[in-house]
């Protein structure tokens, strides 16, 4: 049975994170008090269960048996029973934001009759072990429920090479580096067709706009260099267990240079035959 344990603060997108593993084939289970995680998966595992995947959701509303989360992992450890963890994560006034939006109220909120940033902060210092040492860090912030759909996918799909998955990702620096980005890389040294009148609305999807980018020889030299990089260094992350690779390629908007970039990295890994996927962050903002 492969098992997957799901925890992160909350309005960090958890929901979303178990529909997306629901449908790649987990069986997923929400809110099981950590003191319980231990004898279910003996009970499954004795029973003969016909669950192949596994997915268990823990967090704070599980109230003080909470704290039993750190001893259920390091008790799965030392019974052998293998296990992943992942981690949702975002900014506090992302999910302020969330709470506020959706009239939600935080779950520490009500248990303490505190305030939702003070819930926030609270939670986030509870959280904090689980963060650590969790296989899986992904920082939704600036993810639409797609692109989480889609990262989530990528992650826990099989078939990845030596179970390194890569992700990556197009940004606009104005809007911020993503939070859980491994490599990043800095494109904004290249021509911008912002500047082009015919070229300022569309984006790096747009054939006009890679070719604009990449008819340059500063690019493709560029584009060769960041090859090279990967080329050395993507077996040595693999070589390291490493489970994902978060890179990050940018530019001002994100919407022009950084998409054809992104482009091709992914073209790139994929002929090296790793699992890999692209996400255009903020290619679909208003200029």
């Amino acid at each position: 049975m492969g098992l997957l344990i799901v925890s992160g603060l909350s309005g960090a997108g958890k929901s979303q994170a178990v529909h997306a593993l629901e449908d790649i084939g987990y069986f997923c289970i929400d809110n099981l008090p950590p003191t319980l995680l231990c004898r279910f998966i003996e009970f499954s595992m004795q029973s003969g269960s016909e669950i192949e995947k596994l997915a268990v959701v823990m967090d704070v509303r599980g109230g003080e048996e909470y704290g039993g989360l750190e001893e259920a992992m390091e008790q799965l450890k030392k019974s052998g029973i293998p296990f992943r963890c992942l981690f949702l994560d975002a900014r506090d006034e992302v999910l302020r934001r969330r709470f506020k939006e959706t009239r939600r109220t935080h779950p520490l909120s009500i248990r303490n009759k505190i305030s939702t940033e003070e819930a926030i902060c609270r939670e986030r210092e509870m959280l904090r072990p689980i963060a650590e040492r969790a296989d899986f860090n992904i920082d939704t912030s600036m993810l639409s429920n797609t692109q989480l759909r889609d990262r989530i996918i990528t992650l826990f799909t099989s078939d990845s090479r030596e179970g390194m998955a890569v992700t990556v990702v197009s940004f606009g620096f104005k809007y911020g580096i993503p939070k859980d980005s491994d490599l990043v890389f800095d494109v904004r040294c290249l021509p911008n067709p912002f500047y082009i009148p015919e070229l300022k609305q569309k984006t790096g999807l747009d054939k006009e706009v890679y070719d604009y980018v990449m008819g340059f020889e500063e690019s493709k030299e560029l584009l060769r260099r960041m090859e090279s990089l990967l080329e050395y260094s993507l077996p040595l992350y693999v070589k390291e267990g490493k489970s994902q690779l978060l890179i990050a390629v940018g530019c001002t908007g994100g919407k022009h240079r950084s998409v054809t970039f992104a482009r091709n990295l992914y073209d790139f890994i994929a002929a090296a035959g790793y699992k890999v996927s692209v996400q255009h962050r903020d290619a679909e903002r208003n200029v």
